[in-house]
């Protein structure tokens, strides 16, 4: 098994383990109850845990894929409200976020 089917069953196994349902983890954790069943089930495709990551990024923030990905990438410096909207996603102060 790879570190990507182990992190899949990590979460579920950690969700299972906090006596939660998939629709009580993804409205805490600020996304859909099909990301969450998605990052459980891993849809044996080439996505990374990185893309998953990224997707429950993207709809907890609000903020497209494409664009995480070019400020993940150095490729593009997020504004502040951006960045804002990332660490409130994230529940972590914006200023972890900055270099």
């Amino acid at each position: 098994m790879t570190a990507f089917f182990d992190a899949a069953d990590m979460v579920r196994d950690a969700r299972r383990g906090a006596g939660l349902s998939q629709e009580e983890l993804a409205r805490r954790a600020g996304v859909s109850r099909p990301t969450v069943a998605r990052m459980e089930t891993v849809a044996r495709s080439d996505m990374s845990v990185s893309a998953l990551a990224r997707h429950a990024l993207s709809e907890a923030s609000g903020i497209s894929k494409p664009y995480l990905s070019q400020i993940e990438g150095g490729k593009r410096d997020g504004t502040t409200d951006t960045m804002s909207r990332i660490a409130r996603a994230l529940q972590v102060p914006m200023d972890l976020l900055l270099p």
